[in-house]
């Protein structure tokens, strides 16, 4: 399936567009001269928690603890996942650790 030029040109002004919105809403909504909303400041302490939260549940959905792996590289990448961010305390540290001992386990040892 092909698109015709004109689609194309939406698509791009879309996506632009949207880039563009995205960018400059915060600081428009938000300027800096003005207090920051109490709801939008807990937003920002609460999300990256929610976010973990949601990460740790749909990676754990589908195991199967019948299966040949047991769930052992998903259990051993969470103890990586939680001893990293103890230490480090860094999300971002944290979960890129535990997905490369994750893709590393499951491609050469299990």
């Amino acid at each position: 399936m092909t698109i015709n030029i004109n689609e194309q040109i939406i698509t791009i002004a879309m996506v632009v567009l949207g880039t563009i919105a995205t960018r400059f809403l915060p600081f428009i909504l938000f300027p800096p001269d003005k207090p920051t909303p109490k709801y939008i400041k807990y937003l920002g302490k609460a999300l990256p928690a929610a976010v973990l939260g949601m990460l740790v549940v749909y990676s754990l959905k589908d195991i199967d603890i019948f299966t040949s792996s047991r769930g052992l590289p998903e259990l051993i990448s969470i103890g990586i996942v939680t001893a990293l961010h103890f230490w480090k305390k860094q999300m971002l540290l944290s979960i890129a650790g535990g997905t490369i001992a994750y893709m590393l386990l499951v491609q050469f040892i299990f």
